[in-house]
């Protein structure tokens, strides 16, 4: 069962337990087996590069207490680009020696459900934290966020064309996503503490459409000052949106560039969360355990209620129908997806040819490229503790990712090894409004 800091400490101390694992920080006691547990329930708040988990434990009346605090970080994006590289490079041999060879790409299949690499990677790695915490901590329920409903679909199934998109939901979803795209505040001057209006970027007088692409979110006096001007054109001339950005720092030109940058920006989060929910709430159905799935709208009215910050984290407590958040302020541990390495030995250019050679051993010194290291350097410039992943080198002097960025060029002699490389790196974020020790060991 998770404990508190200072009873996992006393029983440390004591010797009635030794340290199993670090991250997440597990001990296991020595002078006992089994014992009373309490049932737990993890909440899984899904996202495209992000995912909040979430162990509580609950009381009476749907009263939820919470335990730990994870957020992982997913690695689709690399997954996506390495394959895009691995791809030309084929395609380049192709080309170069068997171009007389007949194709074979038009032979093969794909069973019904795939995804591709970079988003099967979302799946499996949520179902495989999901797992190892099965094993540390006795959860016997999960909640997931399922983020939206077609409830049009749901109600009319044979519903398609002009009748699906002026249904009910017509203009919701499309200004729900308008305000995560923006930030919640004005496109314009910034605002936040305003009604926000959906605002035409080229003005439907001027030829402008209803795509998503054309349409942005601003405040009623940015509104009503833009009218039908073209967006250069607003900047150039408005002195009220000037002086307005003036206030907050920004300049007219910067803002510009900002807005024409943030206009084409894709849908690719969203359509990634929506190829990758229903996959993630059948694996977790496949775990045995029941699952509460939760809409994106009532974890955020379950936030607003209680009067709890917005993170990937507490979202995901906040998942399903519950009545009270309590011990929310605890450190989140942040989780990163880094891989186990590469076999590929040789460095290429952009253009596929090698350009440097990596050395063949994986190890050095009794250290091995993700490993978590804790180094304590005595004297020099880099005088000090360092903690994070280690990236060993041929010359004993190895680099270590810590929260604060690299650091290069530590000598062996410093580190001390606190876990085996595992695949993921590792840091711990103090919570919002924390007030000194209220983080959580799983004993």
């Amino acid at each position: 069962m998770p404990c508190s800091e200072k009873r996992a400490r006393l029983l440390l101390e004591r010797g009635r337990a030794v340290v199993h694992k670090r991250y997440p920080f597990t001990i296991r006691l020595k002078d006992r087996v089994g014992g009373d547990t309490q049932p737990l329930r993890l909440g899984i708040d899904p996202g495209s590069k992000t995912t909040g988990l979430a162990l509580m434990r609950e009381s009476d009346g749907e009263q939820r207490h919470v335990l730990c605090l994870f957020e992982l970080l997913h690695r689709g994006f690399q997954i996506k680009k390495a394959l895009e590289q691995r791809a030309a490079f084929r395609r380049r041999r192709r080309s170069a020696h068997l171009r007389y060879r007949a194709p074979r790409f038009n032979n093969r299949t794909r069973k019904a459900g795939w995804l591709p690499p970079s988003l099967q990677h979302r799946v499996d790695t949520v179902t495989a934290w999901g797992e190892r915490l099965r094993r540390l901590a006795p959860i016997t329920a999960l909640d997931q966020e399922l983020v939206r409903f077609d409830t049009q679909r749901l109600d009319n199934p044979e519903i398609s064309g002009v009748e699906y998109q002026q249904g009910t939901l017509l203009g919701y979803e499309v200004r729900e996503y308008l305000l995560e795209k923006w930030g919640r505040a004005c496109a314009y001057c910034g605002a936040t503490e305003t009604p926000l209006e959906v605002e035409h970027v080229e003005p439907r007088s001027r030829g402008g459409s209803n795509r998503i692409s054309n349409l942005t979110l601003s405040c009623r006096a940015c509104n009503q000052a833009k009218d039908t001007l073209p967006l250069a054109d607003f900047f150039a001339t408005d002195k009220g949106l000037k002086k307005r950005l003036k206030a907050t720092g920004m300049s007219a030109s910067a803002q510009l560039e900002r807005v024409q940058r943030q206009l084409k920006q894709p849908l690719r989060d969203a359509s990634a969360v929506n190829a990758t929910r229903w996959a993630l709430f059948n694996a977790l159905k496949a775990t045995g355990l029941p699952v509460t799935v939760g809409t994106g709208g009532r974890t955020k009215y379950n936030r607003q209620r209680l009067g709890i910050p917005k993170t990937h984290a507490l979202d995901a407590a906040c998942v399903g129908p519950m009545d009270a958040l309590h011990h929310w302020q605890v450190p989140t541990l942040t989780i990163k997806a880094t891989g186990r390495g590469s076999y590929q030995r040789t460095r290429l250019t952009r253009h596929g040819f090698p350009r440097g050679y990596l050395m063949r051993q994986k190890q050095v010194k009794g250290f091995q490229t993700g490993d978590m290291v804790k180094a304590i350097v005595p004297a020099g410039r880099k005088a000090g503790t360092h903690t994070g992943r280690v990236a060993v080198r041929k010359t004993d002097r190895f680099n270590i990712q810590t929260q604060q960025g690299a650091v290069q060029g530590i000598s062996y002699q410093y580190c001390t090894l606190i876990q085996r490389g595992d695949g993921y790196g590792y840091h711990l974020t103090p919570s919002i409004n924390h007030k000194g020790g209220a983080g959580q060991a799983v004993a």
